[in-house]
């Protein structure tokens, strides 16, 4: 048996052609000690920490990376080692998935994916970790069969567990919450492992039903780094996305978790808080991607809400009578900011989130949408999703707070609202602008039947001409000659059709 003396002193980075012989003769090493046993552990763990090494570079250390260097340190991963050797080995095993996609396929048919399902059960954090990691990316480039790993390798039971046990970690009885670096990068791990197995496999949700509890647990009692939206914060936002929080399939829950007895209200309310945070904290492109997530999340939540939530979520997200003191959008509160987002050019993902959310929190209806943002706000969303406008859309209404206010909607002192912007027309500055003459007048009904008849023939809207309505009404009248401002002798002797200004 070699000497226990060898491989002690610190690994040392080789290049070029001394690292591939180096790389090559540590790997046959191994090959040897596999099938002779001829090494002692310190020597194996020397031995795999100076393959880690080799291996953070392709350059010069392909035995690493083909089909026998991966057998060898699989074989060193998940047979009968110590737990130190097997997590050296793991951690080699993780870099070469990371750095050569090709090697997953290959881990894959080699079929150690079971083994590292099984190992799941492990409540060690570096296993979780470097476990979680090697079958999450082994979601991509590869064959496996994850129904197989569930059904018969335990890998949601497992799954479940490990992410139970981090919960505990969250317990009210626990005085001050600590966690390790490991601690979060296993939970992040193990989150993104839920979210690609929810979304390749849609049918299989519900087997991770039970971590739905946890999961929100730690979401509301985590507190939250600056900026909001980091790991494992994002992760455990993603994971939820995809689960079943409507518990339709396994009823599980008495009562649905999303939704506790002690307050129906506390995960919609720490979703939104964390929205909040964040739209502050980053800038609008970074929001598109982080942010997108988030908003599908609160989407989905206020799909499944109680009627009561519902109300809440609608009472903190759309826009106050206070804030129609001036145009929607320009005040500095978190509805006025997610309208403003909702507009982004910078964030095409999270402006759609945004206006899906505003149109749903307006129970889906087109005309409380408008009075909820503003036209100028809903237009885009409607047209591009071939929502009828509403016909009174360019009217101005009483309802000043839309589904936010209902009490004011229904009182008998409701202020008008300036359709367009959203505003109260009391708290709309006075325009200074000189009075239009007769003739004046004319030309801008004129240039308005024009443009609504033009809508109206490419399919923008779908509302009767208001000149043509007043026409109907009678609200025009026939003036003579005389009437004109002009009183040149030259004047078409035809009458002409004038604005009455509500005259009968």
């Amino acid at each position: 048996m070699a000497s226990s003396q060898i491989f002690t002193s610190p690994p040392r980075e080789l290049k070029g052609a001394e690292k591939l012989d180096e790389v090559t003769e540590l790997l046959q090493k191994l090959k040897i000690d596999i099938k002779e046993t001829n090494l002692f552990p310190p020597q194996r763990n020397s031995i795999l920490e100076q393959l880690k090494i080799h291996g953070r570079q392709l350059e010069n250390a392909d035995p690493i990376f083909n089909k026998e260097g991966i057998e060898i340190i699989s074989r060193y991963s998940f047979t009968g080692n110590s737990p130190t050797t097997s997590r050296e080995a793991l951690r080699c095993l993780t870099n070469t998935l990371v750095l050569k996609p090709d090697t997953r396929q290959m881990f894959v048919d080699l079929n150690y994916a079971p083994k590292a399902a099984e190992r799941m059960k492990s409540e060690n954090r570096d296993d979780e970790f470097l476990l979680s990691r090697i079958l999450f990316l082994s979601t991509y480039d590869t064959n496996l069969n994850f129904e197989l790993l569930i059904d018969e390798h335990h890998l949601a039971e497992n799954i479940n567990a490990r992410i139970a046990q981090h919960s505990k970690q969250y317990s009210k009885s626990v005085r001050k919450i600590q966690t390790s670096p490991i601690d979060d990068m296993a939970l992040s791990e193990t989150l993104k492992l839920v979210f690609n197995l929810t979304h390749y496999y849609p049918d299989r949700v519900d087997v991770f039903s039970k971590s739905i509890p946890h999961i929100l647990k730690i979401l509301n009692r985590r507190k939250l780094p600056v900026p909001s939206l980091q790991p494992p914060i994002t992760y455990l936002i993603n994971a939820l996305i995809n689960l079943d929080l409507e518990d339709k399939k396994n009823m599980l829950f008495g009562v649905n978790p999303l939704f506790p007895k002690f307050d129906q209200k506390c995960n919609a309310d720490r979703l939104i808080n964390i929205l909040d945070k964040s739209v502050e904290q980053y800038k609008e492109a970074e929001l598109d991607t982080l942010g997108a997530p988030l908003t599908t999340l609160l989407r989905r939540v206020y799909e499944i809400a109680p009627e009561g939530v519902k109300k809440h979520m609608q009472w903190l997200l759309l826009p106050s009578e206070e804030e129609r003191g001036q145009p929607l959008g320009k005040s500095d509160t978190l509805s006025s900011r997610l309208l403003h987002l909702s507009t982004s050019a910078l964030a095409p993902t999270l402006r759609e989130n945004l206006s899906s959310l505003f149109f749903e929190l307006s129970d889906k209806d087109a005309t409380h949408f408008v009075q909820n943002v503003g036209y100028g706000f809903a237009a885009g969303f409607l047209l591009t999703h071939n929502v009828p406008i509403p016909e009174n859309a360019m009217e101005a209404w009483s309802t000043a707070g839309g589904a936010r206010d209902e009490e004011y909607r229904s009182s008998d002192t409701q202020a008008k609202v300036n359709p367009i912007t959203g505003q109260l027309l009391d708290s709309e500055p006075a325009l200074d602008l000189p009075e239009m003459s007769q003739e004046e007048k004319e030309r801008e009904a004129e240039k308005l039947f024009v443009l609504f008849e033009r809508l109206k023939k490419n399919g923008v809207i779908n509302v009767e001409n208001p000149i043509a309505q007043a026409v109907q009404s009678g609200r025009f009248e026939e003036l003579p000659d005389d009437d004109d401002d002009d009183d040149d002798d030259d004047d078409d002797d035809d009458d002409k059709a004038r604005a009455s200004n509500g005259k009968k």
